[in-house]
């Protein structure tokens, strides 16, 4: 595997691919199963303070997997990039479950 995952810290090669699977649990810790209508994605930039995200993916509600693509990474430099998830319920109400992630881009011998 060209990727590793410490809590909510991907450890990334550039231009590989990426899967992992994503859990939502409640704020009383039970799993939250999304609904049709609902959304979950993920967004990564450089900074906090980005008006833009350099990557938006849309995440699956019926498998929750999180998958980036080599072409997603391939054009980015190395180093430390930082994401969230965010559960859009089809209520409109919003939950961002996974906050302040880092992305860690490494080099790639190609």
């Amino acid at each position: 595997m060209s990727y590793s995952v410490s809590g909510t810290t991907i450890l990334l090669t550039r231009g590989d691919t990426f899967k992992a699977q994503i859990s939502i649990t409640t704020p009383d810790s039970v799993p939250y199963e999304p609904v049709d209508g609902d959304t979950v994605r993920f967004a990564m930039k450089s900074s906090y303070s980005d008006p833009k995200p350099l990557l938006v993916k849309e995440i699956p509600i019926d498998t929750l997997i999180l998958k980036i693509d080599p072409e997603d990474t391939k054009e980015l430099a190395f180093g430390k990039y930082v994401y969230d998830i965010q559960l859009t319920k089809k209520t409109g109400e919003v939950d961002t479950f996974i906050t302040k992630g880092i992305m860690k881009i490494t080099e790639e011998v190609y």
